[in-house]
C-alpha cells in the first residue's frame, strides 16, 4: 500500500489580529481512509511580540493485519511577523526512505530556501502551502514545505456545500486545488477539495490517492465553534 500525502498545515490571512487563531491555540485533525482514522495533525499557535509561531506535526501510520504497512512523518515550524511570512524549518520521513530538511527565509527582498532540490530563490511575498490559510487560494505560486520547492497553483471556487462534521451540520465555501508538478514527483499531485467555514477556518480537505484511487480526508477533530 502506498498513499501519497501532501498535507500541511496552517495558517495566516492578512495580519496577525486578523487570524482566527482556534481555542486553546490549539487544532487537531483526523486523517481518514476507508472509514478508519490512520494519523492525525496537531498544530500549536504562540504569538511572541509581532510573531507568531507556528508549530504543526503530522503523524501517520498504517497497518494491515498488524503489521506496519506506511507511514509518514512531518514536524515544521513557520515564523510570521506582523502579519508576513518570513521564516521556515521542516523536516519531512516519507515512507520510501526519502527525506528532506527544509530551510527557508526572507533575505532582502527574496525568500530563500533549501530542499528538495538545492537552494531556491524566490519572492519575497510568496507563503506557504498550508491549507488553512485561505490566503492560498489568491496567490499563483506557493511554497511547498514537504519539499521545499516552488510550485504553481490553480484554483477554483465551486460554491457553498452543507457538510456534516461530528453531527455538526455547517455551511462551508468549497474549492478545488491543483498544482504544477516537479520531476522528482512520485506520481501526481493530486487534486484537493478544501472546505472552509463563514469565518474563513479550514473544516477538512481530502484527495484521492492516485495509487489505490482510496479518498484521504482530514477533518477537524471536533468542531465547537
Amino acid at each position: 500500500m502506498k498513499i501519497v500525502l501532501i498535507i500541511f498545515f496552517l495558517f495566516i490571512n492578512f495580519g496577525i489580529n486578523a487570524f482566527p487563531i482556534p481555542k486553546d491555540n490549539k487544532v487537531t485533525f483526523d486523517i481518514i481512509r476507508k472509514n478508519k482514522i490512520i494519523g492525525s495533525v496537531e498544530t500549536n499557535f504562540l504569538k511572541e511580540d509581532n510573531n507568531l509561531i507556528i508549530d504543526t506535526i503530522v503523524n501517520i501510520k498504517v497497518k494491515v493485519f498488524f503489521f506496519p504497512a506506511y507511514k509518514f512523518f512531518q514536524q515544521s515550524k513557520e515564523i510570521w511577523k506582523n502579519g508576513e511570512f518570513i521564516e521556515f524549518e521542516g523536516y519531512t520521513d516519507f515512507e520510501d526512505e526519502r527525506e528532506y530538511y527544509i530551510n527557508g527565509k526572507d533575505v532582502d527582498d527574496k525568500f530563500i530556501a533549501t530542499g528538495m532540490d538545492g537552494e531556491i530563490i524566490s519572492e519575497k511575498n510568496i507563503i506557504p502551502l498550508n491549507y488553512w490559510n485561505k490566503e492560498i487560494l489568491i496567490q499563483k505560486k506557493i511554497f511547498d514545505t514537504q519539499k521545499g520547492i516552488v510550485r504553481e497553483i490553480y484554483i477554483k471556487n465551486i460554491g457553498k456545500e452543507k457538510i456534516k462534521i461530528h453531527n455538526v451540520e455547517l455551511i462551508a465555501d468549497k474549492y478545488t486545488l491543483n498544482a504544477s508538478k516537479n520531476p522528482k514527483d512520485i506520481g501526481p499531485f493530486p487534486e484537493y477539495t478544501i472546505w472552509y467555514s463563514e469565518n474563513g477556518e479550514l473544516i477538512k480537505f481530502q484527495f484521492q490517492n492516485w495509487k489505490d484511487k482510496k479518498t484521504i480526508t482530514t477533518q477537524r477533530s471536533k468542531w465547537d465553534n
